[in-house]
C-alpha cells in the first residue's frame, strides 16, 4: 500500500505549462509512467489548460503550493520568468525530497542554485515537442550535486523518446540540433511534399508520400540497418540514376551547407539568450 510520501514523490508539476510542458504532461500519460491526476500543470490563466482539467490532470495557478505537493518539480516558464518563480517556490522546496527538471534554454544549473539553495537536485533537460507522441530526442546534464537525480529523470525521458545525458555546456548545441532541428526536418518534409505537387500528386497525398519517407529513412539508421547515413545513400544511388541527379542537384543549390548554417544560426542565438 503506498504511502502518502510514495504518493507525492510520484506526483510531478509543471510549472509553466506552455507547449513543451504540455507536450511532456501528454507524453507521460501515453506512456504510463504517470496517470493525469498525478501531474500537476499550472499557468497563470487557467482557462488555457480547460481541456487538461477534463482529462484528469490537475490545474492550478498557484505555483508555491504545486510545488509542494511534488515530488519532480519541472520548470517550463521563459527565461526571463525563471528568477521570479525560483524565489516564489524555495521556501516549499525540500532537498531531500524534491527534484528541479529545467527545460528552459540557457539557464545553468548554478544559476538556478544560487536561487534555490545549492542541496536542491537540479537537471537540465533539453526534449523536442515529439515527446508528445513518445518520439522525442532528449538530452540531459547534471552536475556533481544531482547525479542522484538523474536517476529520477532518466526513466521518466526514455519512456518518452530516446534520452542522452551530455556535459551541460552542451546543451545550447542539444537545443539548436535536437529542440530547433525538429522544425528543420519539418520544413524538409514540407518541401519535399511541395516537390511531389508539382510532379503531379494532390497535397494530400503527396504529404503523406514524404512523411512516410522521412519516417523510413529515419528508422533505418535507429534501427541498426546502417551506421551511417551514406550507406543508405549508396544502396539507392546507381550510376546515371535519378537518385545521383537529385542529389547533385541538392548539393548544387547548397541543400547540406543550408542545413548546417541553420544549426550554427540557431546555436548562436540559443548562446545569445543564454549570455543575456
Amino acid at each position: 500500500m503506498r504511502t502518502e510520501q510514495d504518493a507525492a514523490a510520484r506526483e510531478v508539476v509543471i510549472l509553466g505549462a506552455g507547449n513543451i510542458g504540455q507536450a511532456l504532461a501528454h507524453g507521460w500519460v501515453a506512456a504510463g509512467v504517470r496517470r493525469p491526476e498525478e501531474i500537476i500543470l499550472t499557468r497563470r490563466r487557467l482557462d488555457t489548460l480547460h481541456a487538461f482539467r477534463e482529462q484528469g490532470f490537475r490545474v492550478s495557478d498557484d505555483n508555491r503550493a504545486a510545488a509542494a505537493e511534488a515530488g519532480v518539480v519541472v520548470l517550463a516558464v521563459q527565461p526571463q520568468q525563471l528568477r521570479g518563480l525560483l524565489e516564489e517556490i524555495r521556501g516549499v522546496l525540500d532537498p531531500e525530497r524534491h527534484l528541479l527538471v529545467s527545460v528552459i534554454t540557457g539557464v545553468d544549473i548554478a544559476e538556478i542554485r544560487d536561487v534555490v539553495g545549492g542541496t536542491v537536485q537540479v537537471i537540465r533537460a533539453m526534449p523536442n515537442t515529439g515527446i508528445a507522441i513518445r518520439e522525442s530526442m532528449t538530452c540531459l546534464a547534471a552536475d556533481e550535486a544531482s547525479e542522484r537525480g538523474l536517476a529520477v529523470a532518466l526513466p521518466l525521458f526514455d519512456a518518452v523518446g530516446k534520452t542522452l545525458v551530455i556535459r551541460e555546456d552542451l546543451m545550447t548545441s542539444a537545443t539548436a540540433l535536437c529542440a530547433c532541428g525538429i522544425a528543420f526536418f519539418l520544413r524538409a518534409i514540407r518541401a519535399a511534399s511541395q516537390g511531389g505537387i508539382e510532379i503531379g500528386f494532390h497535397p494530400e497525398e503527396a504529404f503523406l508520400l514524404a512523411a512516410q519517407t522521412a519516417k523510413g529513412a529515419a528508422s533505418l539508421l535507429l534501427n541498426g540497418h546502417s551506421a551511417h547515413p551514406e550507406s543508405e545513400i549508396d544502396r539507392v544511388t546507381t550510376p546515371r540514376g535519378c537518385t545521383i541527379a537529385g542529389l547533385n542537384e541538392m548539393e548544387h543549390r547548397g541543400f547540406s551547407s543550408a542545413f548546417i548554417k541553420a544549426i550554427l544560426a540557431s546555436a548562436v542565438k540559443a548562446e545569445n539568450l543564454r549570455a543575456g
